[in-house]
């Protein structure tokens, strides 16, 4: 089983709830999702992952409170690490956000130094 972390070290343990996959998808829209992943979405319960390239991959979770949170993965050896990550993020927004976060050579994203 793969372990996430954030920067710190310290392992994430997150309260997400169970999403509808196809309705993220079109939160995010289409053409968000050709431009992060080249149109690659991994279903998960609580969201989606999308590939991006060299390690890096975009997660998209629902949070209890109806909003998402979208991280910059990082994954090594089977150890995935939070590069960034941007919680309460609502539905018009969620587009925007992770194709933000799938940047990883031109943007900073998150708040890289709270401890998760």
């Amino acid at each position: 089983m793969n372990e996430t972390t954030n920067n710190g070290g310290n392992k994430v343990n997150d309260q997400f709830v169970p999403c509808d996959t196809q309705t993220l998808i079109q939160q995010i829209g289409i053409r968000n999702i050709l431009a992060i992943s080249g149109g690659r979405v991994g279903k998960r319960e609580t969201g989606i992952t999308l590939p991006v390239s060299n390690g890096y991959s975009v997660t998209v979770d629902l949070a209890g409170n109806d909003t998402y949170t979208v991280r910059r993965v990082f994954t090594r050896a089977g150890k995935a690490s939070i590069k960034g990550e941007v919680s309460n993020v609502y539905c018009d927004e969620v587009g925007n956000v992770a194709y933000q976060a799938h940047a990883f050579r031109s943007y900073e994203f998150g708040n890289y130094s709270e401890v998760i």
